[in-house]
């Protein structure tokens, strides 16, 4: 019985040494440093040692200036923070963003079992609210910027729980740490529309009617989206904010 296992899918992104440096330092008062530099040979054994140069020394400065970049670049602005974002929370760890976008078509996929054509449809407004790992959705009653007090409503979609947390099934999410914040809201964006929509969860209706024959009937006749079928939930934006 061969018992081996091929591990090489537990590991992540592999990192090679290719270089390394030594600091010498003086054991007199004014401390003089000296820096030696190593390259790596393919067993990842330092050769080639020698002072380090300036262009070797410009060169770790820039990925060292680089990195520090990336650590702070997430969910900051490329330029004027977009008018379309409400709240954004910068942290790393928890960073999170609360933006709204306007009544359009977009794409929408739909698995063969619920006999809906895929195509262009128009979508209502929506409010979305997303970290790196998850996104909730609803919609909302008109374009305008919500405020505080406007009052959401449940996405008419499948694959949403009645909370408003989207099943993201087996969509691979992969938000990166230096994503500014039109980066991130538009790869949510995406993720969303281009996943397939399946179910509904929960047995959670989220409009006044049929959500299948809805969606039947946008794709097929290309009209707007008709605000009248939605449902109100009891939150408020102001419910989202931390």
């Amino acid at each position: 019985m061969n018992n081996e296992v091929d591990t090489a899918k537990e590991f992540g992104t592999l990192y090679h040494p290719k270089s390394a440096l030594v600091f010498y330092e003086s054991k007199a008062l004014s401390k003089e440093v000296y820096v030696e530099h190593f390259d790596m040979d393919r067993n990842g054994m330092p050769i080639n040692a020698h002072p380090l140069t300036v262009r070797e020394a410009q060169a770790l400065a820039k990925a060292l200036t680089t990195e520090k970049q990336k650590q702070t670049a997430f969910l900051n602005s490329n330029g004027i923070l977009p008018a379309a974002v409400l709240h954004i929370n910068r942290q790393s760890d928890k960073g999170a963003v609360i933006w709204h976008t306007k009544s359009q078509k977009r794409p929408l996929h739909f698995i063969e079992g619920l006999g809906i054509p895929s195509g262009q449809a128009f979508v209502p407004a929506m409010l979305w609210q997303a970290d790196k790992n998850s996104l909730r959705v609803f919609a909302l009653a008109g374009d305008r910027r919500p405020t505080e007090k406007t009052p959401l409503y449940f996405a008419p979609f499948f694959n949403i729980y009645e909370d408003g947390r989207v099943c993201m099934g087996s969509v691979n999410i992969d938000i990166k740490n230096s994503a500014c914040v039109e980066e991130f809201t538009k790869s949510w964006e995406d993720y969303f529309f281009n996943s397939y929509f399946s179910h509904l969860m929960g047995g959670n209706n989220p409009v006044k009617g049929s959500c299948v024959s809805l969606w039947m009937d946008l794709v097929s006749s290309g009209r707007t989206f008709p605000k009248e079928i939605l449902k109100k939930t009891a939150e408020t934006l102001k419910n989202l904010l931390p």
